[in-house]
């Protein structure tokens, strides 16, 4: 399995498998989807693979944003100072989030503990969900003053 800063990345036959690393939440943020789209594209280009798995370690599949971390907190005060400044990383997302719908093959989104938010858009994502009884999905973002992200307003009522 190779690693990459967020996620470990591995071949087993024909499947693709992608395991989000950042346990025990899984903490949703531009760097872990860039690095999901990044592999979702090399499975595409590798005519072995017919299939990709999405999973995670630890408690949660993705808890969501981590609205304590530090580097967030920075970056909200820097927004506060420049508005304008805020809608960098807010596009970036988009972007990523676009290369993961575009891919072309199968995607199965194996979620356990948590998906919310950020976490429940990369499970929707998927072009299928196999979950458990522990499994818990929640769309906060109204509840937090956010517009749902990752393309939730299309893909969720469709689903």
């Amino acid at each position: 399995m190779s690693t990459t800063k967020d996620i470990g990345v591995e071949k087993i036959g024909h499947v693709g498998l992608i395991e989000i690393g950042k346990p025990p939440l899984n903490f949703f943020d531009i760097s872990l989807i860039n690095q999901i789209a990044d592999a979702l594209e090399e499975f595409d280009r590798d005519i072995e693979i017919r299939s990709s798995v999405l999973a995670a370690q630890g408690r949660a599949f993705c808890a969501g944003d981590n609205f304590n971390d530090p580097a967030r907190q920075e970056q909200e005060a820097r927004a506060k100072a420049d508005p304008a400044s805020s809608l960098g990383p807010i596009a970036h997302l988009y972007v990523q989030a676009v290369r993961i719908f575009r891919n072309q093959k199968p995607i199965v989104a194996a979620v356990h503990g948590a998906a919310i938010g950020g976490g429940l858009g990369l499970a929707v994502s998927a072009d299928f969900r196999v979950t458990c009884p522990e499994a818990r999905f929640a769309a906060n973002f109204t509840k937090l003053g956010f517009h749902p992200g990752f393309g939730l307003t299309v893909t969720l009522p469709e689903l």
